[in-house]
């Protein structure tokens, strides 16, 4: 059954937006949501110690390293979104544009923190408040999720040999093995044929 037409560019880039807009928007709502109703630095368990929520606010990065350097984390949240939406121009593959635009929502998530909220823009502080202590010590949020199974599904498509253009490099080595089968199948039908041509008896000699 022949695959799915590659996308136009423009409906790529439309699913990058759309996607990415609606992981921004659902992780600020969660961080709003957050900040008005959990207390700071106190645990609130949801499923006992398999989910809790504590409200931190984070400078740095994962385990607040960094803290002393906000604007560093900044520039890199700045630069990881600009390469995304850069990239998402050339776009044809559904897989990829699904890929970038949560990517990029997380991206943009977190670095709608550092721009705009406390203590100042560039250096303002992420709001953590995901915890699951069994599987990992670090508080995380709604972006670094979508941040994290984006990255994995870049590194899938990579594996997969799935191209922005829509096509797997293993369509570049299919056509050479149909010319050769092709091929095959020819001589073999030859072969057959002359095994099966009738031999000309030879001509009975006079008495």
């Amino acid at each position: 059954m022949p695959g799915r037409r590659p996308l136009s560019r423009s409906a790529a880039g439309i699913i990058v937006a759309v996607l990415a807009a609606l992981v921004l928007a659902a992780d600020q709502l969660v961080k709003q949501l957050t900040i008005e109703n959990l207390p700071l630095h106190e645990v609130v368990p949801v499923l006992g110690e398999f989910l809790q929520l504590y409200y931190i606010r984070n400078s740095g990065a994962a385990f607040s390293l960094g803290s002393e350097v906000t604007w560093i984390f900044t520039i890199a949240l700045t630069v990881v979104a600009g390469i995304i939406i850069w990239k998402s121009f050339g776009l044809r593959s559904r897989l990829w544009a699904v890929a970038l635009g949560l990517l990029l929502g997380g991206v943009l998530g977190n670095l709608t923190d550092r721009l705009l909220r406390e203590p100042g823009f560039a250096v303002g502080q992420v709001v953590d408040m995901i915890s699951m202590p069994w599987m990992i010590p670090a508080i995380f949020n709604l972006a670094d999720i979508f941040i994290v199974c984006g990255m994995i599904a870049v590194a899938l498509l990579v594996v997969l040999g799935m191209r922005f253009d829509g096509t797997r490099e293993k369509d570049d080595v299919a056509p050479d093995a149909d010319a050769d089968a092709d091929a095959t199948d020819s001589g073999a039908g030859a072969d057959a044929a002359r095994t099966s041509a009738p031999i000309d008896a030879e001509p009975e000699q006079a008495g």
